[in-house]
């Protein structure tokens, strides 16, 4: 069988070796005729609301899934009319707006911050007065890894924020005072089997994932974080991996953000667990028996942004796994990461701060 993929990222890359053992072959479609998708297969040239090459795509191949959000939804309902597209439409037109995104969550009693839609100055001194200080003034479209945002400590920092970000639609969120940044990956097939990995703690620089641990054991806060996952796996009959990003307050859960494919802080899951995020995702949207989710020992993971140490400190680290994407070095670019496999949590984490001192 042949899967196409939308982008040909690095996440595209890593769902390319995960199938090509199960006897797949995978062909992309991005802008980048050097994305790191090429290094694995095929890439069709085109921009993700080309029509022609969508259908190209399309043609050649028995299901389609996608490494990133910002897909149009209009270009890819004829895409899915004529072959399985997955994960589904819905799920991906809801990730793709952060106020469709609340909105959804708390439909589902899923609880989040504070928010209101903002479109004016005005809905912004509306939004502060209602929710309160701090916050973060956020584009409801095309932010990741902490683009997009201005946090707002002062009610003198309303004017500054409309400028810097006033020209598009916006919501505004109250800020979350939390303990700990948690995420949870769930995987559905099409023929509705479901199964979750553990919760991984992550810890962000600029708005960057810098690294993860796994799991992280917390038998209330995985009951919580699964609970949720199911609600909108049923309510967007979903196939494939989805991600969830938490805030930790109080022993609850507060939902930030989601992400309808495989995800950062699942990279672990490549030698941590005993079938990795990738794997289970393409098992997903073929309907095939899901793997196990079960972790192998104690796991954490480092991306390395900007640049990447050299490559003999890295592989010194007992336990280390290197992954490099092969683009070219420039500031924030994620590079590559490494993932580190041990038998207990004190060698995981001594490994992890083995890495973290590595000049850059």
């Amino acid at each position: 069988m042949k899967i196409g993929i939308i982008g040909a990222g690095q996440l595209g890359r890593m769902l390319a070796l995960a199938g090509y053992p199960l006897g797949l072959r995978f062909v992309f479609l991005d802008q980048s005729s050097d994305a790191p998708g090429g290094q694995v297969g095929r890439i069709i040239p085109g921009a993700f609301d080309d029509a022609a090459k969508l259908a190209e795509l399309a043609d050649e191949v028995d299901v389609v899934t996608f490494d990133v959000e910002n897909v149009p939804v209009a270009a890819i309902e004829p895409v899915a009319a004529k072959k399985p597209f997955l994960p589904p439409v819905q799920a991906l037109g809801a990730s793709q707006d952060r106020l469709h995104e609340k909105t959804l969550f708390r439909q589902l009693k899923i609880p989040t911050p504070e928010f209101m839609a903002v479109d004016s100055i005005e809905d912004l001194r509306a939004a502060v007065e209602n929710i309160g200080l701090p916050g973060v003034l956020k584009t409801r479209r095309l932010g990741y890894d902490g683009r997009g945002q201005f946090y707002l400590k002062k009610a003198s920092d309303i004017e500054t924020a409309w400028q810097t970000l006033g020209s598009v639609p916006l919501i505004y969120e109250g800020f979350v005072d939390f303990s700990r940044e948690v995420s949870i990956i769930g995987v559905r097939s099409t023929r509705g089997e479901t199964l979750f990995y553990p919760l991984s703690a992550n810890t962000h620089s600029q708005g960057i994932l810098r690294y993860s641990i796994a799991p992280y054991r917390n038998a209330s806060l995985q009951k919580q974080a699964e609970t949720y996952m199911r609600r909108l796996l049923k309510h967007l009959d979903y196939a494939g991996v989805l991600t969830i990003e938490f805030f930790v307050r109080g022993g609850k859960l507060i939902a930030n953000e989601m992400a309808p494919r495989v995800h950062n802080s699942g990279h672990w899951t490549i030698e941590g667990a005993q079938t990795s995020q990738f794997e289970n995702h393409v098992r997903a949207i073929l309907g095939l028996p899901l793997g196990s989710t079960r972790p192998n020992g104690h796991s954490a993971m480092m991306n390395f942004i900007g640049s990447i140490p050299e490559l003999g400190n890295i592989l010194r680290v007992s336990g280390v796994h290197f992954h490099s994407y092969g683009k070219e070095p420039r500031p924030n670019r994620k590079l590559g990461h490494c993932t580190i496999n041990a038998p207990s949590p004190t060698a995981r984490d001594r490994a992890l701060q083995q890495l973290l001192r590595l000049k850059m």
